[in-house]
């Protein structure tokens, strides 16, 4: 599974949309992070983890400090979270996460991209109980079971460890995330954290081998990385 995870980021990074949309979703969850938990990143974690993420990922730091900045100020945007699901080409299994300001032309977006690439919207719940949703931590490295022993020695509640073709991926509960992270800043730091984030993990994987359910699915993906409220795709679809 974990090969198959780190495909599936791959891919995500070759389809996402312009630099300027990458920024702006980024802004966005900056925006809500700060303005629900404060904006020092000193105690609020889940902001640390997004700029931390953020910078990763190359965006500037003018947008990071501008989101911090609109948070601090009285008033402004008014972001909800939405999650979305349903079947994608090839009856594969999608899950969407937004963050909107405007429900309305969200879902209007959210349900073009299942409709133009012959794909079926669902109801709340439909295709997530094939997902767990975990903390997700991958990195170039050859000894997992040491990893797995220092996560256990600190008390962490670990799903699995993988190793595949020179990539550890530790699996563990959502909740778990921060702990694990702390652990490797304290106890691994020889390790570079390629992959750090709270994800749905699919249960299974499905591949797919028509040529008209391999087009539709790449401008399913397409369409959702051109929307700006759409902050996560999350799919079982083995690249």
């Amino acid at each position: 599974m974990g090969r198959a995870y780190q495909n599936r980021k791959l891919s995500m990074a070759k389809t996402a949309g312009a630099k300027s949309k990458v920024y702006s979703k980024y802004g966005k969850a900056l925006y809500v992070c700060a303005k629900t938990g404060g904006v020092d990143p000193e105690g609020n974690l889940a902001l640390r983890s997004m700029i931390d993420k953020a910078k990763k990922d190359q965006v500037p730091a003018h947008v990071i400090e501008n989101a911090l900045k609109k948070a601090s100020g009285a008033g402004g945007e008014n972001y909800e979270s939405a999650r979305y699901e349903g079947y994608g080409p090839g009856n594969c299994m999608v899950i969407i996460d937004c963050l909107t300001d405007n429900g309305n032309r969200t879902i209007k977006d959210v349900r073009q991209c299942f409709t133009k690439s012959h794909s079926k919207i669902g109801s709340t719940g439909s295709v997530s109980h094939m997902f767990d949703h975990q903390a997700v931590f991958a990195f170039k490295g050859e000894d997992d079971e040491s990893v797995l022993e220092n996560l256990m020695m600190a008390d962490i509640d670990v799903t699995d460890v993988e190793l595949e073709e020179g990539i550890i991926t530790v699996y563990a509960p959502h909740t778990e995330f921060f702990k694990i992270k702390t652990e490797f800043a304290n106890s691994m730091p020889e390790y570079d954290l390629e992959v750090e984030e709270i994800s749905w993990v699919p249960q299974v994987y499905v591949e797919l081998t028509n040529e008209d359910d391999i087009a539709n699915f790449d401008k399913f993906i397409a369409m959702a990385e051109d929307c700006e409220d759409i902050q996560h795709i999350y799919h079982n679809v083995e690249l």
